[in-house]
């Protein structure tokens, strides 16, 4: 009785100390999810793969630790990794590894819409937004089960892009993709679009109108999502959700 109780305490401490994650597929054509967890600032991992084909209305939920840090998941658009199993396998989205990216490395090609998580973080809060700091490919939500803030981009950003940023096209010439101007800056590491070297310090050195014209067009069409670097003034980039509410977070692919 004693050891059924010790297990049933240990069951309880290992669903508690793990979120459920469900990534569903609402587009009506096959994408490929990607999911990426520092491995610097991580010691647990998800339990499912970093990189799965999703069909059209297709689902999946796992677990990820309770204090996931930094963890974000992606998604990818017209893969083949029969002949080119490396970042340029898909039109925008691709990581190293191929299909499964690679843990240390695979990081996601920009443009790509991105959500993002740390759990349990400061002051007890799970922290969570939509980003489109590395641009856009699919419209993309993060929800709870607990009533917490919707984080979302529901617009299909790809059309009305502003020209230089529009982009990369498919066989038909339909835009599937959004370059944000930090993607187009022609030195990154020392940009105003980027908040990078001498913008670096924070918002007060970088604020958004070093990131034109793509802040205006992604923050007026999806205002519930980062627009660049340091969009937290904002109100509507960052979004937090009690870390004792044990929340489970839901994606969901043109929502």
């Amino acid at each position: 009785m004693v050891a059924l109780r010790i297990a049933s305490a240990l069951a309880l401490a290992a669903a508690a100390s793990a979120r459920k994650m469900t990534v569903y597929n609402a587009c009506p054509f096959t994408i490929w999810p990607a999911m990426y967890t520092p491995p610097d600032i991580n010691s647990a991992l998800p339990d499912h793969t970093t990189g799965w084909e999703a069909p059209a209305w297709s689902s999946v939920t796992f677990n990820v630790p309770d204090d996931w840090q930094s963890g974000r998941i992606w998604g990818r658009r017209n893969c083949d990794f029969s002949t080119n199993p490396g970042p340029n396998s898909c039109l925008t989205g691709g990581c190293n590894g191929g299909l499964v990216c690679d843990h240390y490395s695979g990081t996601g090609v920009p443009p790509a819409t991105l959500a993002e998580w740390t759990m349990n973080g400061s002051g007890g809060l799970d922290n969570y937004d939509v980003s489109l700091v590395d641009g856009y490919n699919l419209p993309m939500r993060v929800s709870t089960n607990v009533g917490c803030p919707v984080a979302e981009c529901p617009v299909d950003l790809g059309p009305n892009c502003p020209a230089a940023n529009k982009g990369p096209f498919d066989s038909s010439g339909f835009p599937v993709g959004c370059k944000s101007d930090c993607q187009l800056a022609s030195v990154p590491s020392n940009s105003p679009a980027c908040c990078s070297g001498q913008w670096a310090g924070g918002p007060q050195d970088c604020p958004s109108s070093g990131a034109e014209p793509s802040y205006s067009y992604f923050k007026s069409n999806c205002p519930n999502a980062y627009g660049y670097a340091y969009d937290e003034p904002s109100g509507t980039a960052l979004w937090t959700c009690p870390a004792s509410k044990y929340a489970e977070y839901t994606v969901t692919f043109c929502p």
